[in-house]
């Protein structure tokens, strides 16, 4: 088992340095063809894994990989409004935002690693925990349902502010570079946007990581899950840059996941949900709010 942890790090990190080392070894804006070419290839890497696990491990580990992505994937479009709002108020070249994702999305696999580690450690250790993420999850499900537009408020940003404290940032961006000399050591504003999407990601991940263990207890297959979500976070992001808000519906459907997984978690004790039966309704759900979204569009103030 061990040796499948390893090679699986070992595919991720030379996926990672292929991506920067080669495919954007020089700083350009990603276009849509580019982001939809990478987006399809890392739908169809986490496939042919499913695949993989299935040969392996059989029918229930794969279909378990697959809710897990599924969801995972879900919960993190909604990651892409807020990196698009971070964006806008920042107002980040666009030639740059695809190294601030890269770095982002790198931090995030470290600390969801840290999040699964914790999670299937302390449900392994103290069973009622389960109890307590599955309120949880429901508790996030109706605040997602009930609150409006995603909105980003930077400034209250408890991580930035304590950071700007201690660390001087130069007033303009200074190329991609997030640190520079003058003579002493400045941050840039590029890096003030990487700590800002890295905090609002740790705020996903408490919603997304008991997410998926509704689900499966497999670290593997948790972890595993979440990377190719992550992943291929960054290509959806610039597929789907210039259509986000034609997705109006799309939180309402999140926060019903988001609830129903969480009471799966809190109904395990009396019954278990069948993999193939939650995975039908999570995919049911994200079809219907995607088809509502594009059925009814948000009007402009033109139309």
């Amino acid at each position: 088992m061990i040796l499948f942890w390893i090679l699986f790090n070992l595919f991720v990190a030379a996926m990672l340095v292929l991506d920067l080392g080669v495919f954007h070894r020089r700083a350009h804006t990603v276009k849509f063809r580019e982001a939809l070419a990478w987006s399809v290839v890392w739908i169809a890497l986490a496939a042919v894994f499913a695949v993989v696990i299935y040969f392996w491990h059989g029918r229930t580990p794969s279909l378990e990989f697959v809710t897990g992505y599924v969801i995972e994937l879900s919960l993190s479009v909604d990651n892409l409004f807020v990196f698009l709002l971070i964006f806008r108020y920042f107002q980040v070249p666009p030639v740059h935002q695809h190294k601030v994702l890269f770095w982002g999305i790198l931090g995030a696999l470290i600390m969801r690693a840290v999040f699964i580690a914790a999670g299937v450690g302390l449900i392994q250790r103290f069973h009622w925990i389960v109890y307590v993420f599955g309120a949880f999850l429901v508790y996030s499900g109706i605040k997602l349902f009930r609150q409006g537009e995603a909105e980003i408020h930077p400034e209250k940003n408890p991580v930035l502010r304590l950071f700007r404290r201690w660390v001087p940032v130069t007033k303009d961006y200074e190329g991609n570079k997030f640190f520079i000399r003058r003579p002493g050591l400045f941050a840039t504003p590029l890096f003030v946007v990487l700590v800002v999407v890295e905090t609002s990601d740790l705020l996903f991940a408490v919603d997304s990581i008991p997410a998926i263990l509704s689900i499966t207890r497999d670290a593997f297959i948790v972890y595993t899950s979440n990377v190719f979500a992550i992943l291929g976070l960054r290509s959806m992001y610039f597929a789907l840059a210039g259509m986000m808000e034609m997705f109006r519906y799309l939180h309402y459907g999140l926060s019903l996941i988001l609830m129903f997984v969480g009471a799966k978690m809190l109904a395990s004790h009396y019954y278990d949900i069948p993999t193939a039966i939650a995975l039908g309704i999570v995919a049911g759900v994200l079809l219907v709010s995607v088809l509502a979204s594009l059925a009814h569009p948000k009007k402009t103030a033109t139309s």
